[in-house]
């Protein structure tokens, strides 16, 4: 397993994270657990801070909440000085819980509600990322009751489809996000929200998809979005003020897998958006960028106990953990691959061949397919990297099982900063009619 952020083997022989024994986080908090990397979370942030604001001091990165999104995630990236991207009312309510400052908020969504458009008016985020007309004319409704005028980015659909898996592509015509080019909506939908009192327009947000290695993907999405900025010119008047491209770098997981650099994507960013200008006859917009997945990823871990192990003779070695799909669905939902290691063999050389599984009721609850591991035993800990984006935030109670907590670790400490779920929590919001409570057993004919 590649190690990542402040992982190393300690003197027992063990794996540590953030100067803190991961045999000793399994005793204190159990598995499995969530692992956040404060120093490789904070370094990631920075490397976008940094790479953006220096070659345009007016450039934004936000982080993208859906990655992984908590009260405490919410401190740190306001302390890195990013902004913050949200898409549900859930998700805004935490950031306000959290003091994030609301003028770095930019609320997206496809399908806001009522409810999510005036709780976002009546907080004061920075910009709604306008996905519909339906929701175009809905917040401008509700600003007005409000007496406020909201800032807006309007989402184009560039027509561009980047090599990713087919569920995690969102940049081409057929997609359920955004206003699409090719169908003269786009332009449609800027010549509608020019018209609006209540709305001010800033410019035009997209994003092509996750987990892109191929830098041109993104060159690419410059020079459509610039194109189109220059038609809207051209028809309306409108010079954009506002570009945000998104997020989408993607992130080391198994071998094979080699992401570019932040400074190189901004790079490409900078020089394609600024030759385009200069060719086109605009000024240069402001440049807003969305990472998440790679802020997020590499400075997350999961911790599982390792269980019972079945060996099918010929066939197949399966190593069950005591979590699975439930703190982890990728696997199951778009076949995304992992690394891990025997945490309390760290030092240890891999010598069999097997397959991680989940405990849930399911075959399809696999972690990892065919990997090479040290000599293992029911009680040993089981670390699978890579694992901060796309795995809290899509966990689920499937089979009734708890949610694993998370801990923060930096500088030889260990903080929780989410609380394991317990059977109490799980029926937290269930209810018993009237007319069951206190029927007797069913007698059984």
């Amino acid at each position: 397993m590649r190690f990542t952020g402040t992982m190393k083997v300690n003197e027992k022989g063990h794996l540590e994270i953030g100067g803190v024994d991961t045999v000793d986080l399994a005793r204190e908090f159990g598995t499995p657990l969530y692992i956040l990397d404060e120093a490789e979370f904070r370094k990631n942030c920075r490397e976008y801070y940094h790479s953006f604001t220096e070659k345009r001091p007016d450039s934004l990165a936000i982080y993208a909440g859906k990655t992984l999104l908590t009260t405490a995630i919410c401190r740190l990236v306001d302390e890195e000085g990013l902004g913050l991207d949200v898409v549900s009312g859930g998700e805004l309510y935490t950031a306000l819980k959290a003091n994030f400052p609301m003028h770095k908020v930019f609320f997206h969504g496809n399908n806001k509600s009522p409810e999510e458009i005036k709780l976002g008016v009546e907080a004061g985020v920075g910009r709604f990322v306008v996905d519909n007309l339906y929701e175009l004319y809905l917040l401008n409704d509700i600003a007005h009751a409000q007496k406020t005028r909201q800032a807006i980015l309007l989402r184009i659909s560039p027509g561009i489809e980047a090599h990713t898996h087919e569920y995690i592509k969102t940049g081409q015509i057929d997609s359920k996000f955004g206003f699409p080019i090719e169908t003269g909506q786009a332009i449609d939908a800027v010549i509608r929200a020019l018209e609006l009192e209540n709305i001010e327009l800033k410019g035009f947000h997209c994003h092509i998809g996750s987990q892109i290695f191929e830098l041109d993907s993104f060159a690419h999405t410059v020079e459509v979005m610039t194109e189109f900025m220059a038609e809207v010119y051209k028809n309306t008047g409108f010079m954009t003020q506002e570009l945000d491209l998104g997020g989408g770098l993607g992130i080391y997981y198994t071998a094979g897998d080699n992401p570019p650099a932040v400074d190189a994507l901004a790079e490409v960013i900078f020089n394609t958006l600024e030759n385009q200008c200069q060719k086109l006859g605009l000024k240069v917009p402001r440049v807003v960028v969305e990472p998440g997945r790679s802020i997020a990823g590499p400075a997350g871990s999961t911790l599982y106990t390792i269980g019972a192990i079945k060996d099918i003779p010929g066939i197949r070695t399966y190593v069950a953990v005591d979590g699975g799909m439930g703190d982890n669905p990728r696997p199951a939902l778009y076949q995304a691959k992992y690394e891990a290691i025997v945490a309390n063999k760290a030092n240890a050389k891999p010598v069999k061949l097997v397959s991680i599984a989940g405990k849930c009721c399911e075959s399809g609850d696999m972690l990892i397919w065919d990997i090479e591991l040290a000599e293992i035993k029911p009680g040993d800990l089981l670390l699978i990297s890579n694992t901060g984006a796309y795995n809290y935030t899509m966990s689920m109670n499937y089979n009734r099982l708890p949610r694993p907590a998370m801990v923060l670790v930096g500088g030889g400490r260990a903080e929780l900063i989410v609380r394991r779920e317990t059977y109490d929590d799980l029926l937290r919001h269930d209810l018993i009619p009237v007319h069951l409570k206190n029927r007797k057993v069913a007698q059984i004919y």
